[in-house]
């Protein structure tokens, strides 16, 4: 999702981190401060009132106008009841006026709560498993300052109305259930307007039907699972710019509904790149999730443009902003954040899929890395901050926060994608968003997590804590010197961080090598503790030493310098070992002259402890299970075990 609202002061503060390519889709530009502060409990995450059924089916029938700010309607829902009870609770603002509850022919008595609900009450209790339906007939005009619902006019004059649901705003306009944590499995969509308008909607278009008042009935249905906030509505006097997509050997429908003025030749030929960014997702995630029903776009008025499954709403038709969107019905449609604490999972996700076009189809190589460059600062121009939201920070400006849910994301992406290589980061993609578990459902970070360690066998587990759960980011000193006779490089490599919320951060580092006749040696050093050793055989004399030399990781400040007495001053004077050993509650590194980092594995190499050891300091080990565990310091590995 994104939009963007004239905050002046702000977007002066943050287009220094931005190159024109890449200030498409930063949400922190949301005037929302006022809405987050008198939110509901109910508002985030999930309602508990609506955890006893499943909303299966969703009918609606809408008499709508886009010169007015009214809705007018009748949702019908079919349920499946999860626990015995004798009422059913929706969502639904307490602005809107419910005139009645239909059952089986029967009026149901209900309450409008104050907390944005309608209490349905049955004449008799509904069992478990008990499949039935229900019909809430309401109108009223939703609150145009909660934006989820907008009936406004173009620039030039032409009246559009249009929905923007994400994240608490469904139940603005039409009673549902908001909690992320049930997908709507089949939605049929029947909006009645001035025979004037189109209608764009989710899922495949069944008939436009002109009625006999001057009305038209436009009937739009999707059968793939929904979340609530992700249907949508765009009424105007669209033109049509529509054709088709063929990749895979197959084509789908590909519809678009532009305002009249924006029917040029450079909104065509946009429309008309979008199968090459199509072509390059498919290849790089799998096929597009949709191809069943269609793609397309409907204009509306919000700055930049929110991911609606199968229709995305968009301000205009700029590639960056079409690619970051269509990569979302991949991220953030099929597989859908289980929670807006895991906001990452869709945004980052799609942050990921801008770096993927730019890469590939709108960038040069060195744009590509300015590109990269313009990201990491935006993303170090503030020490702390997680990628995971804690319940604790848990509001609408968080939620939609550039930096970090955005941009941050992102990139601890790409950093996936280098610790992995490319071809294991976009199989384990592919296999990601197909997995049967997680396709047309929701996921939260620990499904990605957990599905990453399985499928590519390494233990993400630390990374995670470190690049998503803690904050800040990585600065290192990197000495280097080379023997001129063996040609053995030897680098001792140094790290600070800009928050103690993370004591060290593992990662492998990229580093370039250049010799005196041109040549050149890429280096990987897994760097695991502070001020570790490495050394490394090159067969030229090096000249030059590069470190993240396409921008690989995240740091800020780090830098390389060549120390010709690098070998002798340091390498010789930290010989240490470890004592007692077998031990039970403590051991102690013999040999330090300075304080150093230290870190205790398993022997199946999970991270059990990390620390920082004095010269005479102890190491606690206490509460380790007995066993063999592998102790790591001043780059030397020694086996302990603790009895």
């Amino acid at each position: 999702m994104k939009r963007f609202y004239t905050l002046m002061v702000f977007y002066l503060s943050v287009t220094s981190f931005f190159g024109q390519s890449n200030n498409i889709d930063r949400k922190a530009l949301i005037d929302s401060e006022r809405r987050a502060a008198a939110r509901s409990a109910l508002d985030v995450n999930v309602n508990p009132n609506t955890l006893n059924y499943d909303l299966q089916y969703v009918r609606l029938d809408l008499d709508l106008n886009p010169t007015q700010q009214f809705v007018s309607g009748t949702m019908t829902s079919h349920f499946k009841m999860l626990a015995n009870s004798s009422n059913i609770y929706f969502d639904l603002a307490n602005n809107l006026s419910v005139s009645s509850v239909k059952y089986h022919g029967q009026n149901l008595t209900f309450q409008q709560l104050s907390t944005d609900e309608i209490k349905i009450n049955f004449p008799a209790v509904l069992n478990a498993q008990a499949t039935d339906s229900l019909s809430i007939t309401y109108s009223g005009v939703p609150d145009a300052t909660e934006d989820a619902f907008s009936a406004s006019y173009t620039s030039s004059g032409d009246p559009v109305l249009a929905t923007l649901s994400e994240p608490f705003g469904a139940k603005e306009w039409w009673p549902t259930k908001q909690s992320l944590n049930d997908k709507i499995e089949k939605m049929d969509i029947k909006v009645t307007t001035p025979a004037q308008y189109t209608v764009g909607s989710n899922g495949k278009l069944m008939s436009e039907t002109i009625l006999s008042n001057g009305k038209k009935l436009t009937y739009w249905q999707t059968n793939y699972p929904i979340p609530a906030y992700l249907f949508a509505l765009g009424i105007s006097n669209y033109t049509k710019l529509n054709s088709t997509i063929t990749t895979a050997g197959s084509s789908f429908p590909f519809i678009n509904y532009v305002y009249p003025s924006y029917a040029n030749s450079t909104t065509q030929s946009n429309l008309n790149w979008t199968t090459s960014c199509m072509q390059t997702f498919e290849d790089s995630f799998g096929l597009y999730p949709y191809r069943n029903e269609k793609y397309g776009h409907m204009q509306f008025n919000w700055g930049g443009g929110m991911e609606h499954a199968t229709m995305t709403s968009l301000v205009n038709f700029s590639r960056d902003l079409i690619a970051h969107e269509l990569a979302h019905q991949w991220f953030g449609d099929k597989l859908t954040c289980g929670s807006w604490n895991d906001i990452w999972l869709n945004e980052g996700f799609a942050t990921m899929g801008e770096h993927v076009i730019n890469e590939k189809l709108l960038m040069s190589a060195s744009q590509f890395q300015s590109y990269l460059v313009s990201e990491m600062n935006y993303i170090t121009s503030a020490p702390g901050g997680s990628v995971y939201i804690p319940d604790s920070d848990l509001n609408f400006y968080r939620i939609f926060d550039g930096r970090l849910s955005y941009s941050k994301g992102g990139y601890v992406l790409r950093m996936i994608k280098w610790i992995l290589g490319d071809e294991q980061f976009y199989a384990a993609l592919k296999a990601y968003q197909s997995n049967p578990a997680f396709e047309y459902n929701y996921v939260k970070t620990t499904d990605f997590r957990n599905f990453l360690n399985s499928y590519t066998g390494k233990d993400f587990t630390e990374f995670f804590n470190d690049w998503i759960y803690g904050e800040g980011y990585p600065t290192y000193q990197i000495r280097w010197t080379q023997n001129p006779t063996s040609k053995k490089l030897t680098f001792r490599v140094s790290q600070s961080r800009s928050s103690a919320a993370v004591s060290f951060f593992e990662m492998p580092l990229p580093i370039r090598v250049k010799g005196s006749s041109g040549q050149t040696a890429y280096l990987v050093l897994n760097h695991t503790s502070n001020n570790q050793y490495f050394t490394q055989d090159v067969d030229f004399d090096v000249t030059n030493v590069t470190f993240n030399y396409e921008n690989q990781i995240i740091t800020k400040g780090s830098t390389v310098t060549k120390d010709n007495n690098l070998a002798v001053s340091d390498l010789d004077t930290e010989k240490v070992n470890v004592y007692p050993n077998p031990a039970k509650s403590f051991i102690k590194i013999a040999g330090l002259e300075r304080s150093a980092d230290y870190a205790i594995y398993s022997v199946e190499g999970k991270l059990i402890k990390r620390g920082t050891a004095d010269k005479d300091a102890e190491i606690n080990i206490s509460t380790l299970v007995k066993g063999t565990y592998v102790l790591k310091c001043n780059n030397q590995s020694f086996k302990i075990i603790k009895e």
